[in-house]
């Protein structure tokens, strides 16, 4: 795979590109310059090129600005391939003119000028005064419209030559890392990672897009998610928040793996209880990280530590038992065990479990428990029982003579189950298909 990188100045409709190019909206957009801050990945369909959408190039000396222009130009340096954007509707700046001349010192990597907003050729400036930007001749495009992309896919085409394309097998955990802002989520994923890929600083609010990084980690190929941080909706001060925590919230949709991080220092806020209540509802895998746990003090810990799992056990009816285990994502510690343990889950929510096993752990609950009366206070028949699903875990039970099976005696199976299983951090759905009984309205 070649890699293809956009630059460019602030608000000239590079993360625009990037979701048309991709088929994608992973890339927040807004009208306010400066909201793009990581660098974002996405493959272009049947090609073989990765496109990168980077911060608008700024120069500052210190702060998020800086850190995320860091980022673009070490993404420029490994680049096969640059698509530099310009605004037509503003004309060429001075900005444009100096991260031209960065780029050439850069990169020898061939580069592809485009002058976005072009719907409208009465609404440009000058385009000639863009030569001087040394990249030859500019295209016009509408990045929202997608006007102008054959150009661009001539060009990249060129580039690749006879390279082949073979559609990369979607086998890779997806991993959302989720929590409220600045309990350490960009610094637990650059410690997975082993160097800086997110902006880490000590104030909420710094992530805003959801990045996607495939990496390997403890033996697993991955795609690890680092989302924005999620806070009430009354902490929420505009709609880049809005956008951003929506982003969020569809990571849980598109992940196998949820890892909610919770600061170990404060008391769990029903915030977190909410984003575990969406995860277990969507079927997915969830692992609460305590972190920061290094700084709470030894004498606290294991009250701390019964106390949360209460918390959690008791407030959802999905699953058994939360995992729940204490990190330190600065000092690394607890992270290797981690991943250890929900590898450990994941293989277990994809094993096909045998329907005689299910059958016998049934037959045995009801023999020491058996199913309440029908509504006409006829007996209950469990018939037979099988795995019809795997995330979430999905139990099928044939049952004769029944009415609505009460959510208490389904609890009492989900939980005998789960425990003979070894489900129990895995949320687990029961289903009945019932055999109506000709004779019941005799």
């Amino acid at each position: 795979m070649k890699n293809l990188v956009i630059v460019g100045r602030p608000n000239t409709g590079k993360s625009t590109l990037f979701n048309g190019l991709t088929n994608s909206r992973d890339a927040l957009v807004h009208d306010r310059p400066g909201v793009t801050r990581d660098t974002l990945s996405g493959n272009i369909p049947n090609r073989p090129w990765v496109v990168f959408d980077t911060a608008g190039l700024e120069n500052a000396k210190s702060g998020i600005a800086h850190d995320s222009t860091d980022m673009a130009i070490n993404a420029i340096e490994s680049a096969d391939a640059i698509l530099f954007v310009v605004d037509g509707r503003v004309g060429l700046t001075p900005m444009d003119l100096e991260w031209a001349k960065l780029v050439h010192k850069k990169t020898k990597a061939p580069a592809l000028l485009l002058i976005n907003k072009s719907e409208s050729t009465k609404r440009l400036n000058d385009i000639n005064d863009f030569y001087k930007l040394g990249f030859g001749q500019p295209i016009l495009i509408s990045a929202e419209h997608k006007r102008g992309f054959d150009e661009i896919y001539e060009f990249i085409d060129k580039l690749a030559g006879n390279e082949e394309f073979t559609e990369p097998e979607d086998n890779k955990i997806k991993i959302a890392v989720l929590g409220q802002p600045n309990v350490g989520k960009s610094t637990f994923v650059n410690r997975v990672l082993g160097e800086t890929k997110q902006i880490v600083m000590d104030a909420p609010g710094i992530t805003r897009d959801t990045i996607k990084i495939p990496t390997r980690f403890y033996g697993r190929d991955i795609v690890i998610m680092d989302t924005a941080g999620l806070r009430r909706k009354a902490g929420i001060k505009d709609d880049v928040e809005t956008l951003s925590a929506l982003k969020s919230l569809d990571a849980i949709e598109k992940a196998n793996i949820v890892i909610l991080i919770v600061d170990a220092t404060k008391n769990i806020e029903n915030q977190a209880l909410s984003i575990a209540s969406r995860v277990y509802d969507a079927g997915k895998i969830l692992c609460v990280a305590l972190n920061k746990w290094d700084l709470v003090d030894e004498t606290e810990r294991e009250d701390k530590l019964l106390k949360l799992k209460h918390q959690f056990s008791n407030s959802f009816h999905q699953i058994i038992k939360p995992l729940i285990l204490a990190i330190s994502a600065e000092k690394g510690t607890g992270v290797q065990n981690l991943f250890k343990r929900i590898y450990e889950q994941w293989d277990i929510s994809n094993a096909d479990t045998p329907t005689s096993l299910i059958n016998r752990i049934v037959e045995k609950l009801v023999a020491e428990r058996q199913p309440p009366m029908s509504r006409l206070k006829r007996p209950m028949k469990i018939k037979f029982a099988h795995q019809t699903g795997h995330h979430p875990l999905k139990i099928t039970i044939n049952v004769g003579g029944a009415s609505d099976i009460p959510e208490s005696y389904t609890r009492y199976l989900r939980r005998g189950l789960a425990t003979a299983l070894h489900w129990e951090h895995l949320p687990i759905v029961i289903e009945y298909n019932k055999t109506e009984n000709p004779f019941d309205d005799k």
